[in-house]
């Protein structure tokens, strides 16, 4: 039987169907970890509720409705990709992780649709396929609070409401695709949320003309505890699970793809499925979800809706950039920062800073460990700060807050590194 998974090849409906796996196995987790009567008014409770940053939905509607919006969502991105006929690379991991992520403390079924109506607007208006945005399209839903936001605002009728919506989400979706270009340039790769980035500057544009119309909005938290046992079991077994499937399909090019993956640097734009093979990058994912995991956990953070985003967040880069070697130093510099400054490295902002920091692993990859913990470090204090100028409503906050970094601190390391760096060119006063 090993013999037969290892020379099989796989056919394009049946990676998609390994991949749909990943969000089943979750849905039917949260069946026994919530009675099942309650699960469906606890997703009707997920839709109602604003959702902006720091919003749990185990909170908000219990474990298995978080899993049941999550894992319906995640299935429906990933064949959304399948019906357009695209072959699977890892942004298509990519994007399946971290829409499972995000879905457990903003994103829901209900409000991510017109930023993607956006997204296909800008395509068509472009005369191009959607296929070179969807992606983009993917990651920007992280911007889906604003939607839900302008829903819960009482002193509009509700037709004006959806329309607000709508009209809200195409802007949002029509955007994002020249924006994302254009900042990519600002951090070089560095960064590897690239969309939080370009979300973060949307955000803050559009939250400050809702304020200038006298809509306030402000951030909140809304955080679970006391059921780290139960995920770390849960994901345990599924991060294991990963590696182990890796090495089962091909346990010498596995292990062969995976030293050549440490040695990467990681910038933006990497896809080791298509460098490497699904094996290997299994078993990336398999050893940074545990790596992930674990560290949460003996940090004294909480397992919840937020941190297991997070640690899927790492998971699904573990497909684009993000390995071992570059993720510890950045995490470790986040714990270091929590030795020294205000704030108790089981903040809620805090433990999430550690996990999504890992948007700077290039820098480690690139310039080497003591750069990682650095970037870590400076990561930390922007993270747990640049939100206010948005109020929580970018779900990819560190996303933004990695791309400042980048762009503060890899050309300083690259005129310290080479000594014959000069500036070029005249200064722009």
């Amino acid at each position: 039987m090993l013999r037969l998974l290892r020379n099989k090849t796989w056919s394009r409906k049946e990676q998609f169907a390994v991949l749909s796996m990943m969000p089943v196995f979750f849905i039917l987790a949260g069946c026994f970890l919530q009675p099942p009567e309650t699960i469906l008014p606890g997703l009707v409770r997920i839709f109602q509720e604003p959702d902006f940053l720091i919003t749990d939905y185990f909170v908000v509607g219990g474990i298995g409705s978080a899993f049941l919006n999550a894992g319906v969502l995640t299935l429906a991105s990933i064949w959304i990709v399948y019906g357009l006929g695209m072959e699977m690379d890892g942004h298509t991991i990519t994007s399946a992780c971290l829409m499972f992520g995000f879905s457990l403390f903003g994103k829901n079924v209900l409000n991510i649709w017109t930023i993607l109506l956006g997204v296909w607007l800008y395509a068509r208006y472009h005369k191009t396929s959607v296929t070179r945005y969807i992606y983009v399209g993917f990651y920007g839903t992280s911007l889906s609070p604003i939607i839900t936001q302008v829903m819960q605002i009482d002193s509009h009728h509700l037709t004006v409401r959806l329309l607000l919506c709508v009209v809200m989400g195409i802007v949002i979706g029509f955007v994002l695709p020249p924006l994302s270009t254009h900042v990519h340039y600002a951090h070089k790769g560095y960064s590897l949320y690239n969309v939080g980035f370009a979300g973060g500057i949307i955000a803050t544009v559009i939250v400050s003309l809702m304020k200038s119309f006298g809509l306030q909005t402000q951030s909140r938290l809304i955080w679970y505890s006391g059921s780290n046992g139960t995920f770390l079991v849960l994901l345990s077994v599924l991060f294991a699970g990963m590696a182990a499937a890796g090495l089962v399909f091909d346990e010498e090019g596995a292990w062969t793809g995976y030293r050549r993956i440490l040695k990467t640097p990681g910038l933006g734009g990497t896809d080791y499925l298509k460098q490497e093979g699904m094996p290997a990058v299994l078993l990336n994912m398999g050893i940074n979800g545990l790596a992930a995991t674990w560290f949460t956990h003996l940090a004294g953070g909480d397992l919840n809706g937020p941190t297991l985003g997070g640690i899927m967040t790492i998971v699904g880069f573990s497909a684009t950039g993000k390995h071992l070697r570059n993720i510890f130093p950045v995490m470790l510099g986040v714990w270091v920062a929590s030795w020294a400054k205000t704030w108790e490295i089981t903040d809620p902002s805090a433990i999430l800073a550690l996990l999504l920091s890992t948007t700077l692993a290039p820098v480690a990859g690139e310039f080497g460990f003591l750069a990682g913990v650095l970037a870590g470090f400076l990561h930390s204090s922007v993270a747990l700060r640049v939100g206010i100028v948005y109020d929580g409503m970018n779900l990819y906050n560190n996303g933004f807050a990695g791309g400042l970094v980048a762009i503060f601190l890899v050309p300083v390391i690259q005129s310290i590194r080479d000594r014959r760096a000069r500036a070029r060119g005249g200064l722009s006063l």
